[in-house]
């Protein structure tokens, strides 16, 4: 039996982790997860006015099954939608501007841009549907043992071919124009990774699913999921930084010594497996293997830095052209890829806990705006954007992979009983994908400890797994 496990991060995906390997090894696998920061990793919060808001990681898609898994078992509510509009902002005027009648929506689209609209959605579909069929292989007990088999057996090598090209060119090459990339598709990726139509088209294609698809979010923040999962497994949370991870061996099995670093000074302790969740980039942790045979090598790769700032104060809705702030009609604001446009987006965010009388602010009230950027903003550009502010929240991170430096995607094994489960980030990154990633890790984990070889990187597995029902 597996004695002690231990996982490296308490975010999302080491919550997950845990939870998933406790489901397969059972009840008795002793959890230790360690974490330096706070539980949640990015799934955060910010206090205005004693109200709390989400300052990253908002929203998540309809589709994300083991989401809506999580939520259910913890009996976590979904967070009542507040409806709102959206347009797309090129620093001088809107290109785009969303309304309250769907079917004028859908004219005004189509009368920009003809037909690029439903060649987006029929490939953003068609992608999905694919993607989709992990939670059958993963409801059968399959495992992969590298990203690159987990999206061949998805959409063959077509799936891995989109992690190593553009969105641009695969939409381009489908018949999209580039008038909707640059207008629409950039805008959509700006807002949610920050970077260009440049990133992988994997990556893109799940962004703009959750761009066009409808979304939740969890009732008193998404971090509860992260908090609420480590309670349900017991798990053991040590507050520390791991700082390496060095390997012995006892009985002709593989123990693992991770070492960590917390307020009492520095410790270590013994594991039969380990799942780290934490990114091993040499420029976000400082993480070393010792006694590793071939030795384990740097990650390649950097992560795109970017900023939130939650502002509480009044619109200057002005600068989007509308001198009167009570026409104002949008909550949300996407921008297109000029230089000059020092923001990526921003919205008029609400609270993690809506009661039945919540109503959102009028545009000439004070009102919190989630805006998101690449650096901190100065005086004059919150100037520009706000007529007058009560406060401002910065939190600035390094979210996102730099998705234009992918190369090979990371492995997910780096020895017997020592995962990795961030490197699925450079696939996509999304709630959803690190949970798929959890439950892979959870499962290749437990496969392989049983030595069920026939759970592993399967060929055919569509056919398998119709022909097991």
């Amino acid at each position: 039996p597996l004695s002690p496990a231990a996982v490296v991060g308490a975010g999302l995906g080491g919550s997950a982790a845990a939870y998933f390997l406790q489901q397969h090894f059972g009840p008795q696998v002793q959890l230790d997860v360690y974490e330096a920061a706070g539980v949640g990793g990015r799934l955060a919060t910010v206090t205005v006015n004693k109200q709390q808001y989400e300052s990253r990681g908002a929203s998540i898609h309809a589709l994300s099954l083991h989401m809506q898994d999580f939520v259910k078992i913890l009996g976590l509510k979904h967070r009542r939608e507040v409806a709102g509009k959206s347009a797309i902002f090129s620093g001088e005027h809107f290109v785009l501007e969303e309304t309250d009648w769907y079917l004028l929506n859908l004219f005004r689209l189509w009368w920009h841009y003809g037909i690029s609209f439903l060649r987006l959605q029929m490939w953003v579909e068609e992608v999905m549907e694919k993607f989709m069929r992990i939670y059958k292989y993963q409801a059968h007990g399959y495992a992969f043992s590298s990203l690159e088999e987990l999206l061949r057996s998805l959409g063959g090598e077509a799936f891995v071919n989109m992690t190593q090209r553009s969105v641009a060119e695969s939409l381009l090459e489908v018949g999209v124009t580039q008038r909707f990339v640059d207008d629409v598709i950039a805008a959509v990726l700006r807002s949610s990774y920050g970077q260009s139509v440049l990133v992988p088209a994997f990556a893109g294609a799940m962004s703009l699913a959750g761009a066009q698809g409808s979304t939740w979010a969890v009732e008193g923040g998404n971090k509860l999921v992260c908090s609420g999962l480590l309670k349900l497994t017991k798990a053991n949370v040590i507050s520390a930084r791991v700082t390496g991870i060095s390997l012995h061996s006892s009985e002709g099995r593989a123990l693992y010594q991770v070492h960590y670093e917390s307020t009492e000074g520095h410790g270590s302790a013994f594991y039969d497996m380990v799942v780290v969740t934490t990114p091993l980039h040499p420029s976000r942790s400082n993480f070393t293997f010792e006694n590793f045979d071939p030795p384990i090598a740097d990650f390649p790769g950097a992560f795109q830095p970017s900023v939130t700032s939650v502002v509480h104060g009044y619109l200057n809705s002005s600068y989007f052209g509308f001198p009167d702030p009570k026409l104002f009609p949008f909550t949300s604001i996407l921008t297109t890829d000029t230089p000059d446009l020092f923001f990526h987006a921003m919205d008029n965010i609400c609270p993690v806990n809506i009661s039945a009388a919540f109503r959102r602010k009028q545009p000439q009230e004070a009102a919190v705006w989630r805006v998101l950027s690449q650096q901190p903003l100065d005086k004059p550009q919150l100037k520009t954007l706000f007529r007058s502010y009560y406060s401002v929240q910065v939190t600035e991170w390094q979210t996102y992979p730099r998705y234009d430096a992918a190369k090979a995607l990371p492995p997910i094994v780096l020895h017997e009983s020592l995962f990795y489960l961030s490197g699925v980030e450079w696939v996509a990154s999304s709630m959803e994908m690190i949970a798929v990633a959890a439950k892979n890790v959870a499962l290749l984990a437990y496969n392989r400890w049983h030595q069920d070889l026939e759970k592993i990187d399967q060929k055919d597995l569509m056919h398998k797994v119709k022909t097991e029902l």
